[in-house]
């Protein structure tokens, strides 16, 4: 068995400001106190906390001016959907809205797929959904919806959905084992997806949209039931 890694302590700095940020303890537009006093409140060298602060700003949630100071970016008016994961970890509340999100995108990328794919693409998506059905346990079950759903994108011919989708996947992903609801049962999850990719490769735009729509509201149901 291999071991797990280890958390450093830049690793729980991290967290720890991190949590902060989106808590609202060091608000939105503010300057975190001095590098020397903020470190001996965390009790930890200078070193440490530069380097928690560079991973920080790489997210998003930080910048540094030189000269002025290390200041709490306004993620929420600035920040782009790359801050999803991060988000959710945080606070179960984003799922809702990810939700929506997610039913209003993917009906509209099953009926722009419906009306665009090639043949190529319509064979993939069959045997796509095949492997839903032969998938073995709960998390490649959900794994391989989630690459019809990708395909589905790739269909549209439009790379901005296939990003879209990859963005809405990886802000629940890492948190998949909660949102298995629908995957437990490999028969019942092909059959749900079935009739969408039916009628993307009949070329049927409002029965894919259709089908779109009812596959995500009876998917996202059922994962909300879990999370609560």
């Amino acid at each position: 068995m291999e071991a797990l890694p280890r958390e450093t302590v830049v690793d729980v700095l991290e967290g720890r400001l991190r949590e902060d940020i989106l808590a609202g303890r060091h608000p939105a537009g503010s300057y975190l106190p001095p590098e020397r006093r903020l470190a001996d409140g965390y009790g930890v060298t200078r070193t440490t906390l530069k380097h928690a602060f560079g991973r920080l700003v790489q997210a998003g949630l930080l910048e540094t001016r030189h000269g002025v100071g290390t200041r709490v970016r306004d993620f929420a008016r600035l920040g782009g959907a790359d801050l999803l994961p991060m988000l959710v970890r945080h606070s179960p509340d984003w799922f809702g809205e990810i939700f929506e999100v997610r039913r209003d995108v993917g009906a509209l990328i099953a009926e722009r797929a419906a009306a665009r794919a090639t043949r190529t693409q319509r064979d993939e998506l069959r045997d796509l959904l095949d492997a839903v059905r032969t998938a073995d346990g709960a998390d490649a079950v959900q794994l391989a919806d989630v690459e019809v759903h990708r395909a589905l994108a790739r269909a549209t011919g439009n790379r901005v959905y296939v990003l879209l989708t990859n963005t809405l996947f990886n802000a629940y992903l890492p948190v998949r084992a909660a949102l298995a609801g629908p995957f437990t049962d490999p028969a019942a999850a092909h059959g749900r997806l079935e009739p969408v990719v039916a009628a993307v490769a009949a070329g049927d735009k409002n029965a894919a949209r259709q089908a779109a729509e009812a596959y995500l509201t009876a998917t996202e149901r059922i994962m909300l039931e879990g999370l609560a």
